[in-house]
């Protein structure tokens, strides 16, 4: 009979002990899933840094990864749509999240400087993937984390929703530590940027991002000029670009402005960090 309850015993604490297996497509989900899943989560990352999640191929070593996960955190980035099916049809039990959804999608912005005047337009038919640049965004997207992990391992749902109210705390700090730093910015303030990937974080806090790449390209030399002119015009204090594309442009219109070239990258690993380094480098506070 002791041999039968200690049996149960250690099936119970094997279970209780479990992880789930999950995968995520960016850095930046690996840290809102372990914020609320802890060491409940066994967790693997498919757009390793350095890499773009526009043209990533997944690793054979990722592939069997996916073969044993019980779920996928989709977050809507370009190199999911052409795998999540060959995911799904290599592992059709696993559970595939839409992490973007009740999450309105704003168009991609980008320039048009062959007219008179340099106008915003929008990439047709083009959503900006980049929904978790916002507080409110992640918001949202930790509660549809919440509620996947819950329902995967319903043992520990007190747990999750502890840490689920815990990490939102610190979201919220973060929303007003932003929204203090750039208190005195008046609304409709630009920010330059090589790639357009910071149009919810302009969004939620009035202001606009001014692209310098056009379709995807670095600017020609009389479009450069444009660029340069429209900066200065809008008294721009710094330009974003990102590890992943060259910044040789950004470098020219810098220097002739006197501004500094700021890397950041939307898939930094540390979310808070990076959202304040970017309100502080507009504020003019770097």
């Amino acid at each position: 009979m002791k041999k039968k309850y200690i049996l149960i015993l250690f099936a119970l604490s094997t279970f209780l002990m479990a992880k789930t297996a999950s995968i995520v497509s960016i850095v930046p989900e690996k840290l809102f899933v372990q914020k609320i899943g802890g060491e409940a989560v066994d967790l693997s990352v498919m757009v390793t840094p350095g890499n773009s999640p526009h043209t990533y191929e997944p690793k054979p070593s990722q592939m069997k990864a996916i073969a044993r996960a019980q779920q996928y955190f989709a977050i809507g980035v370009e190199f999911e749509h052409t795998w999540l099916p060959r995911f799904k049809d290599l592992n059709p039990h696993m559970r595939i999240i839409d992490l973007s959804k009740k999450i309105a999608k704003i168009p991609m912005v980008a320039h048009h400087h062959e007219a008179e005047h340099t106008e915003e337009a929008h990439h047709e038919g083009e959503l900006d993937p980049h929904i978790w640049t916002t507080p409110a965004n992640v918001r949202i997207i930790s509660k549809h984390i919440a509620d996947a992990l819950i329902e995967a391992d319903p043992a520990h749902t007190a747990e999750y929703r502890q840490r689920l109210s815990v990490w939102l705390k610190e979201v919220n700090a973060t929303d007003q530590k932003i929204r203090q730093i750039l208190s005195a910015v008046p609304k409709g303030t630009k920010f330059m940027v090589f790639h357009p990937s910071w149009g919810y974080f302009a969004k939620a806090y009035g202001l606009v991002q001014l692209p310098v790449e056009i379709e995807g390209k670095a600017p020609k030399p009389k479009a450069l000029i444009k660029l340069i002119k429209e900066a200065r015009a809008n008294h721009v204090r710094a330009i974003f670009t990102q590890p992943e594309f060259s910044d040789t442009s950004a470098k020219i219109i810098a220097k002739e402005l006197g501004i500094p070239v700021v890397k950041v990258s939307p898939m930094a690993a540390d979310w808070s960090a990076n959202l304040i380094m970017i309100a502080k480098a507009i504020a003019g506070k770097e």
